[in-house]
């Protein structure tokens, strides 16, 4: 698999259109500190580490919906393995006028777009979410 990300957030996708509540993905540090800015935020309940097939792990991550909608409406991957996205404090952006999230992995660890900011740290934006 080239971009695990990617493939969480797609599983995630795809949970929601058919209106899961819990969607697994295999486990990773990454998938897990993202999985912790979506929880921080309030776009997913929470997530578990469980264990999978042949005993390897995985992450539940249990789905939040609103009125019978999806509360994450748009799940974008913005930097990929193929085009690397770099930018600094000033340049990070604000998804919807700030009603969404952008999550960028810093020198600090993996947070929101806000964090970033008040933390004066620019780094990778891994993806937007709305």
């Amino acid at each position: 698999m080239n971009d695990p990300l990617g493939d969480m957030l797609t599983r995630i996708r795809n949970a929601q259109m058919r209106g899961k509540s819990t969607v697994r993905t295999p486990a990773s540090k990454l998938r897990a500190w993202v999985l912790d800015v979506l929880k921080d935020e309030g776009y997913i309940r929470g997530y578990d580490k469980v264990d999978g097939q042949g005993g390897l792990p995985e992450l539940e991550v249990s789905l939040k919906y609103f009125e019978g909608q999806p509360v994450i409406r748009e799940l974008k991957r913005v930097s990929k393995p193929g085009r690397r996205v770099y930018m600094s404090v000033s340049d990070l952006p604000q998804v919807r006028q700030g009603l969404g999230v952008s999550i960028v992995s810093t020198s600090k660890g993996v947070m929101s777009d806000a964090a970033a900011r008040s933390a004066n740290v620019g780094g990778e934006v891994l993806c937007t979410v709305f």
